[in-house]
């Protein structure tokens, strides 16, 4: 599979390994230059925690590196992360990967630079940078899948805060007297409109409650909510949505969008520009493939 993007070269010639580890899933790739030429997804095996993903990651980069060299590895983690030590922050879907040195992890396995940073993150960095964000700055990117997280993008690079934890849109309370959500607060975005705890509360697959116009009507207005802190805290020239959950299209988007302007106080003259991914599931293998260049300066280490 490819985008529109492969046709945009990098300016070295270089060939990049990008993963992206996610709630349900994992996905690699390799670029050379900026062309998927090879690919591999399989599903998590939340029984085998992290170190049964951490062998199918590194069984798989050897088996490609058989083939072709790679320079340098970027990986999104579905998870907070504390990208100044490189280290996985927390995971509450995988078990065992608190504290995890994730980048030192793979430079060792793989012999090249490693940069790891949120999903959510790299999912925006990659929409700005070759999808639906291109010449928006700021540009807020969500991401609605097992569960849900946000990340800033303004001048280009990625914004953090000062303890890698900026973005996390999916531990806003929109519901204080909600259910409690994973993280111990009560009505949380995410308890509300996470895939992993609509499908919990209803007994239905995301896909299948989202093909319901009923269903969609009372979810949006939980998500809009969630989403106008983040408008009218950030101001974004656009909010990109990708993940799962952004896959039902029209029949999401365009109720969205009317609840955000009933929401949204219309003196804010705030923008209501909410889209969804234009790279689909490749959001986060686009923003790996992005950190890992060279002019970002990224933080790979050998030492944990």
């Amino acid at each position: 599979m490819t985008h529109p993007v492969a046709d945009q070269q990098l300016a070295s010639g270089t060939n990049t390994l990008a993963i992206d580890i996610g709630g349900t899933k994992f996905s690699m790739t390799l670029f050379e230059n900026s062309r998927i030429s090879l690919r591999q997804t399989r599903a998590t095996c939340r029984e085998g925690g992290r170190a049964w993903m951490l062998d199918q990651i590194v069984s798989i980069a050897k088996d490609w590196r058989r083939g072709v060299e790679f320079e340098r590895c970027g990986v999104g983690f579905g998870g907070p992360v504390d990208f100044a030590h490189q280290r996985v922050a927390i995971s509450n879907v995988v078990a065992d990967w608190d504290g995890f040195p994730l980048a030192s992890y793979l430079c060792d396995q793989l012999s090249v630079p490693t940069v790891i940073d949120n999903d959510a993150n790299l999912g925006g960095l990659g929409e700005a940078e070759y999808g639906a964000g291109a010449g928006c700055d700021p540009l807020f990117y969500v991401t609605l899948s097992t569960g849900i997280g946000g990340g800033l993008i303004t001048n280009g690079r990625i914004f953090r805060g000062a303890d890698s934890f900026a973005g996390e849109i999916g531990h806003i309370p929109v519901r204080p007297d909600g259910p409690r959500c994973g993280c111990g607060a009560n009505g949380c975005l995410e308890r509300m409109c996470s895939g992993f705890w609509i499908e919990h509360d209803h007994g239905k697959t995301a896909k299948e409650l989202l093909a319901d116009p009923a269903f969609v009507r009372c979810y949006v207005v939980n998500l809009a909510l969630g989403l106008k802190s983040a408008i009218l805290l950030i101001n974004p020239a656009r909010v990109v949505i990708g993940g799962g959950i952004s896959k039902a299209g029209d029949a999401l988007f365009l109720p969205l969008r009317e609840e955000l302007k009933r929401q949204i106080t219309a003196w804010s003259r705030a923008r209501i520009d909410v889209v969804p991914a234009a790279l689909g599931d490749d959001s986060v293998l686009y923003g790996a493939l992005a950190l890992a260049q060279p002019a970002a300066k990224p933080a790979p280490s050998r030492t944990a």
